[in-house]
């Protein structure tokens, strides 16, 4: 079980990120027309963009164990015995990452907050 190195994490980010962020504003253009036409409340790109990050990464790896940008790298996530890891732990990761300091940690704790939180690894396949 081979961990994945900064820069397959880097890219990782970089394009799940990406389809984040165009769903986000995809969402929140449609949220829009509704604001106008329908008297909507109107909410900040923010409650978009955080709302989706966090279903975004549940849904891919609660059922994947992969996003698409881990499909690009050829890396899955798995718990610290190196087997798939639970809801539970694909939760509290997906919740982690709401939280802007999370990549910051990698230099105290050697991991992202959320791998630790979680206890699980980005490894590489094979």
């Amino acid at each position: 079980m081979k961990t994945a190195g900064d820069g397959t994490r880097t890219l990782n980010f970089l394009v799940d990120t990406a389809l984040i962020f165009l769903v986000s504003l995809l969402l929140m253009r449609i949220w829009t027309w509704y604001v106008a036409y329908w008297d909507y409340p109107q909410l900040n790109f923010g409650w978009f963009f955080f709302g989706f990050l966090f279903v975004y990464y549940f849904v891919w790896e609660a059922l994947l164990a992969l996003t698409p940008g881990k499909m690009i790298s050829l890396t899955r996530v798995v718990n610290l015995r190196g087997t798939r890891p639970s809801v539970w732990q694909i939760f509290i990761r997906s919740a982690v990452r709401i939280f802007l300091l999370d990549l910051f940690f990698l230099p105290f704790l050697g991991v992202t907050l959320h791998d630790y939180l979680s206890k699980t690894r980005v490894v590489q396949n094979g």
